[in-house]
């Protein structure tokens, strides 16, 4: 009965591919998916039908046919998990420019620094966000990089008490 469907696109291996295929398979640390996807090159590369390859492995067929395109474009490159789009931002380049600025020159009425919570509020956005630009950006408002002198009217009368001791 002959072969229906698009035929199968031919995989060839150079033997530095071949032996680092092998040896990815070998290794107790690497990645499962890297491992079956490895699997899955080397039965390709010997002939075998997407349908059998996806039994051996644990993929579907399809998944078969995608990774032997992928890997007839992008080589062993094509191992690997491509990068995934995400949910877009909703904090704009402006919005977080602003938060900075507001956190760096500014206090918040009736405090001596910024709160995630106090922030946020003020920013009208939700306090993880803020929490993660000031991590992103290496801010720390709560902790104070100078020394200060206290604004107590009888701060050097305190002082000269305690070392006077």
């Amino acid at each position: 009965m002959p072969k229906r469907g698009r035929p199968a696109i031919c995989i060839v291996l150079s033997k530095s591919e071949e032996d680092f295929l092998q040896r990815l398979c070998r290794k107790r640390n690497s990645p499962t998916t890297e491992v079956k996807r490895a699997k899955a090159i080397l039965l390709m590369c010997e002939g075998h039908s997407n349908k059998d390859i996806a039994k051996k492995v644990g993929f579907c067929a399809v998944t078969i046919g995608t990774l032997r395109i992928r890997f007839n474009e992008m080589r062993l490159a094509g191992l690997s998990d491509l990068p995934r789009s995400g949910q877009p931002r909703k904090v704009n380049d402006e919005r977080i420019e602003e938060l900075i600025e507001k956190t760096l020159h500014s206090k918040p009425q009736g405090a001596t620094h910024w709160s995630t919570r106090k922030m946020a509020k003020s920013m009208g956005i939700s306090r993880d966000t803020v929490s993660r630009i000031w991590r992103t950006f290496g801010l720390k408002p709560h902790r104070a990089d100078t020394f200060q002198i206290s604004t107590d009217p009888h701060y050097v009368d305190k002082v000269r008490d305690v070392v006077g001791l």
